[in-house]
């Protein structure tokens, strides 16, 4: 069955209640522990007057140590040429949002003044078959990561539909292009856990815009 041509903001109501919600990779922890840590992943949608237009927070933690994630992120999305766009931001104070990916009152504590752009790391995402979507950083090798005291440029790959996502993530050498740390034992591999997604709607995209205008 041919599924009917969308708008804009209707392809981006599908790729975000896709991308938010809470996996995990406890299978894959479990059968392989020397390997592979339980890791939670967390993708949370933000209020609308952040961005003015959809966003997120993720978070990704150690399931033994939930409340000290080790990577968080702000999320605004976009949509062109059938690519949708993740920019990232960084945010002063991240500890104070610690946890949000569980408990998301602590989002309260967000402000759009808080917000770092981080240049180079924008996430590419296409539709690459009905609900399943392929992502990867920008190019040009600009999303530069510090690990173990020297920059390295982040390669970063998201496969991501409604009940997986699979993610690969390296850091390389500026320099040499040599491999750093990330990925040894191949790709993390989580199942959706919950939606997280029940408050998104056509609001949440674009018509809160003439509601706080009034």
């Amino acid at each position: 069955m041919v599924e009917p041509l969308m708008n804009s903001e209707e392809q981006l109501l599908k790729f975000a209640k896709i991308i938010t919600g809470h996996f995990s990779n406890k299978k894959q922890a479990l059968l392989n522990s020397r390997d592979f840590a339980h890791i939670n992943i967390y993708f949370r949608p933000l209020k609308w007057h952040i961005f003015k237009g959809p966003g997120f927070y993720s978070e990704q933690s150690y399931s033994h140590d939930p409340w000290r994630p080790y990577r968080q992120g702000i999320h605004k999305l976009t949509h062109e040429n059938g690519i949708f766009k993740l920019l990232n931001f960084g945010v002063t104070r991240a500890e104070r949002l610690a946890g949000a990916g569980f408990e998301p009152s602590l989002l309260d504590e967000l402000s759009p003044d808080q917000l770092i752009e981080r240049a180079g790391c924008t996430m590419h995402f296409r539709e690459i078959s009905s609900g399943k979507y392929c992502g990867e950083v920008e190019p040009g090798r600009a999303c530069l990561v510090p690990r173990d005291g020297k920059l390295t440029y982040l390669v970063s790959e998201v496969n991501v539909d409604l009940f997986s996502w699979v993610s690969k993530d390296q850091g390389f050498d500026p320099a040499t292009n040599e491999l750093c740390w990330g990925s040894e034992h191949g790709s993390l591999n989580f199942e959706r856990i919950s939606k997280i997604n029940n408050e998104l709607d056509a609001n949440w995209i674009s018509s809160n815009t003439k509601i706080e205008e009034q």
